[in-house]
């Protein structure tokens, strides 16, 4: 399985894909904003869902923080319009088809389910602050627990 190497303090590795739009985007493009970035396996499964409707419900606080959310499946442009459109999502969605993106962050590895193992996205999201550097680092994080410790980082709990 990967494990990250990055840690808190590191500077985020910059990158380049397309969006739910289908417009290119790059993560240095949001300097000057705290994002979080976040991993997830797949569009429109439970899990996945609870985690981006959680961002959705805090978006508010999240921009009030001078922060955006990012996801990161996967998935393609039409599954992300699909999952965007119905959850009416805020935020971004960006497609990692290769999983390039997933692998330099370290959260593309080997994974288990119902006694299968295979090799996926592992739910994840990580803190950049406005200067480019990793303010917090959740790998295997639960869809809950990622929303919830990501809006303690940015100082957007319990608001």
């Amino acid at each position: 399985m990967t494990e990250t190497r990055l840690k808190v303090g590191d500077m985020a590795p910059d990158f380049e894909l397309v969006s739910d739009s289908g417009k290119k985007v790059r993560l240095s493009d949001y300097r000057g904003k705290r994002v979080i970035l976040y991993f997830y396996p797949a569009d429109d499964t439970p899990g996945c869902t609870t985690q981006a409707c959680g961002f959705r419900d805090a978006y508010p606080q999240i921009e009030e923080r001078n922060a955006v959310v990012l996801g990161i499946s996967p998935d393609g442009v039409s599954s992300h319009q699909r999952f965007k459109t119905k959850y009416n999502l805020p935020f971004t969605l960006l497609v990692d088809q290769d999983h390039k993106v997933a692998e330099t962050y370290g959260v593309w590895g080997l994974k288990q389910s119902y006694g299968r193992e295979y090799y996926g996205v592992i739910r994840s999201h990580f803190v950049i602050d406005e200067h480019g550097r990793l303010a917090d680092v959740q790998v295997k994080v639960s869809p809950n627990d990622s929303v919830a410790r990501a809006l303690e980082t940015i100082g957007a709990a319990g608001n």
